[in-house]
């Protein structure tokens, strides 16, 4: 990979709290009280939380259970997903009145690539606090936004004045920023990688930088690379308006945790019929199968086969599930069962496009 790299305009735009606002934008009763999306079963996991609930460590992904330990007071609202993609087409509207090269990521974050764009406006930073304000005015929700020359760094800059808020990292501001970043706010590195990467001393940007090439990839495989180049700035990933599926997946929390093959067998062949039915319905196909496993204690476990011919019958993935659950012994209980299809007939070829360089 070469040590330069494209200069584009890319804006990542990331709603605040989505769901919540969503519904603290159609309840009134419900402003400035802490709220959570989901989790309200035994069993539930929070969606989304409201800021006011976030003050008390009540973040998407806990259980509900935790989450009203940690705020009492948590007022739990169902999840309607159908209101939420409503909102987020409405919001999508407004970017493509900028730009066609909009990757949605998912209902409330997209990038958008205003390099050329259709207000004819050179600045990407005043596009942004544009953008902003007409979802504000015209949707009735905020939204923040990072700005910079390519994907990895707008993500980041995204995040730094959450919520209602934009950081723009002009072009000669990139090493700088990176360098003094800590090493958890990279995007694209885990809590768990986060860890290793404390053991080894590296806790900034710049600490990750000091690192060579083989030690990375010594330490991190694949990711090794990953990491090196874009401490340095350099990540070349385009903004595609058309983002090719990876992998298709289907997934079920029990209500009671599972500790018998055979009964993970029945649930497997529930999931595996609902996986079938996604593929079919979009004509796809897969060449490796994954099973997932969440354990009682939260931990969880993937076990990957790739076959040598693609599939999308539900007997077909069943079979290699179950020679993956058979693989070797569970270490506990389970709560959550999943099955995920990639390598998929849908993938093609990643072409880069070098821009020039240019004024930001």
């Amino acid at each position: 990979m070469p040590e330069t790299f494209p200069n584009r305009k890319i804006i990542h735009i990331d709603m605040d709290a989505f769901f919540a606002s969503v519904e603290q934008m159609d309840n009134p009763e419900l402003r400035g009280k802490p709220i959570a999306v989901g989790g309200a079963e035994n069993r539930g996991v929070v969606a989304a939380a409201s800021y006011e609930a976030r003050k008390f460590g009540v973040r998407s992904a806990i259980s509900g259970v935790l989450a009203k330990k940690n705020c009492p007071d948590l007022i739990f609202v169902r999840p309607r997903f159908e209101r939420y993609k409503e909102i987020s087409n409405k919001i999508q509207k407004i970017f493509y009145e900028y730009t066609d090269l909009v990757e949605p990521l998912s209902l409330d974050e997209a990038y958008l690539d205003v390099t050329i764009n259709k207000k004819g406006n050179p600045s990407a930073t005043l596009l942004a606090q544009e953008i902003r304000l007409r979802i504000l005015n015209e949707v009735g929700l905020t939204a923040s936004a990072g700005i910079s020359v390519n994907k990895f760094v707008a993500k980041i800059a995204s995040d730094y004045n959450k919520p209602n808020g934009q950081k723009t990292v002009n072009p000669d501001e990139v090493i700088s920023f990176l360098e003094v970043l800590p090493i958890r706010k990279f995007y694209g590195v885990g809590k768990v990688t986060t860890e290793k990467m404390y053991q080894l001393g590296i806790f900034t940007g710049l600490e990750l930088k000091s690192k060579s090439l083989e030690f990375l990839k010594k330490n991190f495989g694949k990711s090794g690379s990953f990491y090196y180049y874009v401490v340095r700035g350099i990540h070349n990933s385009e903004v595609k308006s058309d983002r090719i599926t990876k992998s298709v997946a289907a997934e079920h929390t029990f209500d009671v945790n599972l500790s018998s093959e055979i009964f993970m067998i029945e649930q497997l062949e529930n999931i595996a019929n609902s996986l079938e039915n996604r593929l079919k319905k979009h004509r796809i196909a897969g060449k490796t199968v994954t099973l997932k496993i969440k354990y009682s204690d939260f931990t969880q476990q993937t076990r990957s086969k790739t076959l040598p011919y693609f599939i999308s019958d539900k007997g077909l993935i069943l079979e290699a599930v179950k020679e993956l659950l058979y693989q070797e012994r569970m270490k506990d209980s389970v709560r959550l069962l999943g099955i995920s299809l990639s390598n998929l007939n849908t993938e093609e070829k990643k072409t880069v496009v070098v821009q020039l360089k240019f004024d930001f």
